[in-house]
């Protein structure tokens, strides 16, 4: 587990933990080690390039081998990337054309077949199944003996490595950060907090963990260690027993419950009986889970136990009714007594703050809507950051204003599509007309002056603030549920600039038992998000752009590649998408990952350099549809904005036309939504008096960084925030 927990911390936190070895002089070992890591974007820092020099060289080559060994599988530099035609982007033939010449090989081997034009005229041709199409005709190191070499340049990503406490202070560190955070955590988040807590079982625990998914993960190894769970609903217990069959603790998925052990069985019922004997109304949440309490009952044996508990299981079986407070609410709007739903909401802070609007608009004057506003404010300071936070970026997509208070510069692709988007914890995302009715205008204002005042009382105000201002357009991290693992993966609705002449995007996918073909694709859009165009496997070539080429299948891996020059591509708006057009969902592949690449004409290089890797992002869901980003050129250039959606599409044969409705509804939706952002919290601290600089000043003492990587010399004690540990900047 060492091993695995090493690597974890690393990729993570791009920190090299300190290991218990010889001393000795490896200097020239550490040289060569950053030179490696040069290549592949990545700088050590002189703290580690020290620490590697003091090592015995058997020890720093060892250290170097694991730390490299991440960085490459990071930017998806551990395997080998090769495309489709041997010279790209040179010398990549006319679709049409390249067509016609697949069919000429395959009538040279078949004497007596019909003409082109008669296969061609023919329905139901399969241009697939010709022997040489889809299938690499090069080996890679014929492909890479076709490209010149790299010419490295000073835009290229530099991300520094720096070194860290022992693994066992760097784990135990990574361990709280993710046990403490307010917000939803993405699978992968899910998986590294497990083996984590693993490891840091025998280490001291967090006092409270505010997360239920992550709650359960934790509780799991209380258990195993004969420790008492952190338990006060009856769902944590459900969610417990999800965690210790392995299984989905988020609840979204169906679990099949293991054969528990006597003693943990006895836990868990001793569990809910604390919680209903303290608060027999909780039992009403079991409505919401009936058929997973079925289950569970079946492995716990409820009817040989005569506690409290037992009833969670009558409710369960549909034996004892007891509505739920979402089931009360309803039936006290249902009725016209909406004094009576405020009643019971304000008990439940959280479901009241997440009703704010359906309260707000079914108010019939306004003292009624004043006595809403009231109830908010008192229910303010009883929830989550997180959820003070959601309140505050719904409310400012209710105001009719061009964007947040120091929203900065004009935004590339903002039409006004009145229109919502709904997006799942999956990364499921579906857009409609927006016909609610508007808000009191009076009870907004109050409610956003409410929340900016709540929201600043909880954050660490800071005596020197220093931001980098590429920072200032990323969202702030109100859920991670659907965000995938990877390298450069920001929150949705982030925006960062897009440098560099060339955009180069890749797909690289393996699959695991059956013949697969992804297809990398992109829609090219006008700036009002119509008129669409697109680059697949259909139109290799056009102004602007080109396509590596398809691939059909990838046994021991493909790669597709499309290039769009920033300076002759005509629309403004480009979607790269990765569609599944037959064969593994993204969840089954042995391996698949999108990303992109920022570079300049006069580089050349490889296909893929790693360098040039700005994002890398798993490729993973049961959907056969993912659209990871949008690239829209501005007044001041190109930025990204960031997406995560992963779609359903069809079973096979997704292509960019078929989806060209769906995508652009989506995307022109969420351009439009206005997104809480880092700025939002520094213009806030701003006028609360905290100094806020751009550039490090001198002669002070410890600073709040935030910024894509801090610099080496910061001032002892000094705080840092980078995307990494984003989840930091949502109060608790």
């Amino acid at each position: 587990m060492s091993q695995q927990i090493f690597d974890l911390v690393v990729r993570r936190t791009w920190r090299v933990p300190l290991t218990a070895v010889s001393s000795g002089d490896a200097a020239s070992v550490a040289r060569r080690f950053d030179g490696v890591l040069l290549t592949f974007g990545y700088k050590a820092s002189g703290r580690l390039l020290s620490y590697l020099g003091t090592l015995a060289p058997q020890d720093a080559r060892l250290v170097s081998v694991q730390v490299l060994a991440v960085v490459q599988e990071a930017v998806g530099a551990h395997t080998q990337h090769n495309p489709y035609f041997r010279d790209f982007p040179r010398n990549v033939p006319d679709t049409l054309d390249f067509w016609v010449s697949c069919l000429e090989d395959a009538l040279r081997d078949a004497p007596g077949a019909p003409d082109v034009g008669a296969i061609f005229a023919r329905r139901g041709f399969d241009l697939l199944a010709l022997p040489r199409y889809g299938r690499y005709q090069h080996t890679y190191e014929e492909m890479v003996a076709a490209h010149d070499a790299f010419l490295p340049a000073l835009g290229d990503r530099r991300t520094v490595l720096d070194v860290g406490g022992t693994l066992d202070e760097e784990a135990h560190g990574l361990y709280r950060h993710l046990a403490g955070s307010t917000t939803p955590l993405s699978d992968a988040d899910l998986a590294a907090l497990a083996l984590l807590a693993q490891y840091c079982a025998g280490m001291e625990q967090p006092a409270t963990v505010p997360l239920r998914s992550a709650r359960a993960i934790v509780n799991a190894t209380h258990v195993l260690y004969g420790r008492e769970p952190e338990i006060d609903t009856v769902t944590d217990v459900l969610r417990l027993a999800c965690a210790l069959s392995g299984g989905d603790v988020t609840l979204e998925t169906s679990t099949r419950f293991r054969s528990l052990p006597r003693p943990v069985r006895r836990t868990l019922l001793a569990a809910l009986d604390a919680v209903v004997g303290a608060a027999p109304a909780k039992v009403g949440d079991v409505g919401t889970h009936r058929e997973a309490w079925k289950r569970l009952g079946e492995r716990l044996h409820p009817h040989e136990h005569t506690g409290p508990g037992a009833r969670v299981f009558a409710v369960a079986r549909g034996e004892d009714d007891v509505p739920s407070l979402p089931a009360r609410v309803e039936r006290a709007f249902a009725s016209g007594s909406r004094a009576e739903a405020l009643r019971l909401l304000a008990a439940a802070p959280g479901a009241l703050v997440r009703r704010a609007d359906h309260l707000l608009r079914s108010a019939a004057d306004d003292a009624e809507a004043t006595a809403v506003v009231d109830a908010l404010e008192r229910a303010l300071p009883e929830v989550s950051g997180r959820v003070v936070l959601g309140l505050r970026e719904h409310l400012e997509n209710r105001r009719p204003q061009a964007g947040p208070s120091g929203s900065g510069r004009p935004r590339a692709g903002h039409p006004s599509a009145g229109r919502r988007v709904f997006v799942n914890r999956r990364g499921g995302a579906w857009a409609s007309s927006d016909e609610r009715s508007d808000l009191p205008q009076d009870a907004v204002t109050a409610l956003v002056r409410a929340c900016d005042a709540e929201v600043l009382r909880r954050v660490p105000r800071p005596q020197d603030l220093v931001v980098d201002p590429d920072l200032l357009d990323v969202a702030l991290p109100l859920s991670a549920r659907a965000r995938p693992d990877g390298a450069g993966v920001l929150p949705r609705g982030s925006r960062t600039r897009v440098t560099g002449e060339l955009l180069r995007f890749f797909v690289h996918w393996r699959e695991a038992s059956r013949t697969t073909d992804l297809d990398l694709s992109c829609l090219l859009l006008d700036r009002d998000f119509t008129d669409a165009e697109h680059v697949s496997w259909t139109r290799l070539r056009g102004e602007g752009f080109v396509h590596s080429g398809d691939l059909t299948e990838a046994p021991g891996g493909a790669t597709e590649f499309v290039d769009v020059s920033t300076r002759r591509i005509r629309r403004p708006v480009v979607v790269p998408e990765v569609h599944v057009y037959s064969g593994e969902r993204f969840d089954q592949l042995a391996e698949g990952f999108f990303g992109f690449m920022s570079r300049d004409a006069a580089q050349a290089g490889l296909p893929f350099e790693p360098a040039t890797v700005r994002l890398k992002s798993d490729l993973t869901g049961e959907g056969r549809v993912v659209i990871p980003a949008a690239f829209l050129r501005g007044e001041d250039g190109w930025e990204a904005l960031w997406l995560h959606l992963n779609l359903n599409g069809s079973p096979g044969y997704n292509t960019v036309e078929e989806h060209r409705v769906t995508t652009t509804t989506l995307v022109r939706a969420i351009a439009a939504r206005r997104y809480l952002t880092v700025r939002y919290l520094v213009e806030l601290l701003r006028a609360d008096g905290v100094k806020v600089h751009h550039e490090m000043p001198q002669g002070t003492g410890p600073v709040t960084y935030l910024g894509f990587g801090a610099p080496e010399e910061l001032p002892a004690g000094s705080r840092v925030v980078t995307p990494q540990s984003l989840l930091d900047l949502v109060p608790a």
